[in-house]
């Protein structure tokens, strides 16, 4: 009897085994983390103009290990940083995801607004005024909050940059964290809508002092300045200059242009690009990211390519050095993946919220031409409306090339809104610089084409947006030094998207037209999750690798 009892309670436990195996084995398929980098300001073709010069295991390990959407445009305007991060992480664009700019005013009341601004939260790692920010303005979910929700919020989330609005964006409204720079005292902060203090390794992070290291390391040339024939020679006088420095030329003597309250010049240096990626590496290992059942996501913005081009324009040697450093890096970046969480184990993808025009003063040295719109709209406009109406200021603004209305001065003197439209419009199609202007009410009968014309529906925000989009002539970067953006021109708006690791194709690559909105949908996928909520993207199935999808 014993003997029959034994026998049955063997059966009943390797019944009970083999009934866990097969419940552990149909677990989920994912990778165990998401790495989505976006690197800001970062025009597709630096993937090809430096390549000779990049090394094996950055961007030419993407491109040779990964896959690579070659055809991929920005489908919305402008084409700025805060708008570029909320559509990559939502799939959405500004007429959904309402992030409309890096700053906007609300028509309805007048109130303005930094896309992050929230004063209702206080900074977590210092007194300053630099953490009160929140996700507020964001309308709808990104791919941080999906992840969260399908896996009832076991899923950790995190982002990082030296921008406020590059690090909550992406992570999204339920994030773990999201961490950015403070440029008094180089360390990086939080706000209280996350945490009340930071964690312990941000806070030990911070007590190395980073910052004042690599700005006491200076700034040269990572190679002999002669082999930089991708740029112009050094010190053009359309280039700017760090504050402080006197000429815009290597060696850059950043040790001497540093305070005690003020380390911003680290921000216009590789250095911002590395001491962020430092702080990714320490998120990864110190919040064991990767390393649970369910798939982490962390979001990084690598910001100082933004500020170098900004500063010293795109044919810069400033710019090509951040680059073959950025190379150096993000190789480094992805072996500590591999040492961390196991090659194959992980996703990353890399792409860029927005390009860079030429500076106009070196395309006029080179003979081509540049269309900068020197006539002052915004005052002759409402030299216009007051002679009609009798009304000074009714036109706000006229920034990001839209034409922004007083809105409570139009109510309190009972105008005419479409009569003052009409009067803008009238005046925008004579002004030689303006290619096109479109009243946003008629839209839908605009003689413009298709494309430019789904540019600017998919931007245009009712209570955030301007009443009339205009559209310059190419190359009309107004910037006297460095460089600008925000246009629909392939310079700004052609972006790299490039994929690697678990379920992606090993060196493939697709010249189908792609867009900024299909990325969060392609991620989604990967991950078997619902898109975010303000969705509109299409996956990029081609991506992937044996999931059947």
């Amino acid at each position: 009897m014993k003997s029959k009892k034994c026998i049955l309670l063997i059966f009943i436990a390797l019944f009970v085994g083999q009934a866990f195996a097969v419940k552990k084995a149909e677990k989920v398929p994912r990778p165990k983390l998401v790495v989505g980098i976006v690197v800001d300001q970062m025009r597709w073709d630096y993937l090809y103009r430096y390549y000779e010069r990049y090394g094996d295991d950055g961007f030419k390990r993407l491109l040779k290990d990964g896959f690579s959407f070659e055809n991929t445009y920005i489908n919305h305007l402008p084409t700025v940083t805060g708008i570029g991060h909320a559509t990559v992480f939502t799939g959405s664009v500004p007429a959904v995801h309402g992030i409309t700019g890096n700053a906007f005013t609300f028509n309805s009341t007048g109130e303005s607004t930094n896309c992050v601004g929230d004063d209702s939260y206080q900074t977590v790692g210092n007194n300053s005024k630099t953490g009160q920010r929140s996700p507020t303005h964001l309308l709808v979910t990104t791919i941080g909050d999906e992840l969260k929700l399908a896996t009832n919020f076991r899923a950790k989330v995190i982002g990082v940059s030296l921008k406020d609005r590059a690090s909550i964006l992406p992570a999204g409204h339920s994030a773990d964290g999201a961490f950015w720079y403070d440029t008094k005292s180089g360390e990086f902060v939080t706000s209280t809508y996350y945490m009340d203090e930071l964690p312990k390794w941000v806070s030990d992070f911070n007590k190395e002092g980073r910052a004042k290291k690599y700005m006491d390391q200076d700034w040269n040339t990572l190679y002999d300045i002669s082999t930089y024939v991708q740029s112009t020679e050094d010190n053009k006088p359309y280039e700017g200059v760090l504050k402080g420095q006197e000429t815009p030329t290597f060696p850059v003597k950043l040790s001497e242009l540093y305070t005690e309250d003020d380390l911003s010049n680290l921000y216009t240096t590789p250095y911002g690009n590395s001491i962020t990626l430092d702080l990714a590496k320490a998120a990864i290992t110190e919040e064991k990211m990767g390393q649970g059942d369910e798939t982490d996501m962390l979001t990084i913005n690598l910001a100082s390519t933004d500020a170098v081009g900004h500063k010293y324009g795109v044919n810069s040697i400033e710019v090509e050095d951040t680059y073959l450093r950025l190379d150096k890096e993000l190789g480094d970046f992805f072996k500590h993946l591999d040492s961390q969480i196991g090659e194959g184990n992980y996703t990353v993808f890399l792409t860029a919220d927005h390009g860079g025009a030429h500076n106009r003063y070196f395309l006029e040295e080179n003979k081509i031409p540049t269309h900068v719109l020197k006539t002052p709209i915004q005052k002759e406009m409402n030299e216009l409306l007051e002679k009609k109406f009798g009304v000074d200021k009714i036109v706000r603004s006229t920034g990001y090339m839209q034409v922004y209305f007083d809105y409570q001065l139009i109510n309190e003197h009972n105008l005419d809104e479409q009569e003052i439209r009409d009067v803008c419009m009238a005046y925008l199609r004579r002004v030689p610089e303006i290619l096109y202007a479109v009243d946003m009410h008629n839209v839908g009968d605009a003689s413009i084409p298709k494309e430019i014309k789904e540019r600017i529906v998919n931007g245009h925000h009712p209570d955030r947006s301007g009443a009339i989009q205009f559209i310059l002539n190419p190359n009309n970067a107004g910037t006297k030094k460095g460089t600008s953006h925000s246009n629909w021109n392939p310079y700004d708006a052609k972006i790299p998207n490039l994929w690697m690791g678990w379920g992606v194709k090993k060196g493939g690559q697709s010249v189908k037209q792609a867009h900024m909105e299909d990325i969060a949908p392609t991620v989604s996928n990967l991950l078997r999750i619902t898109p975010p909520n303000g969705n509109i993207g299409k996956s990029l199935n081609e991506v992937f690798e044996g999931l059947d999808l």
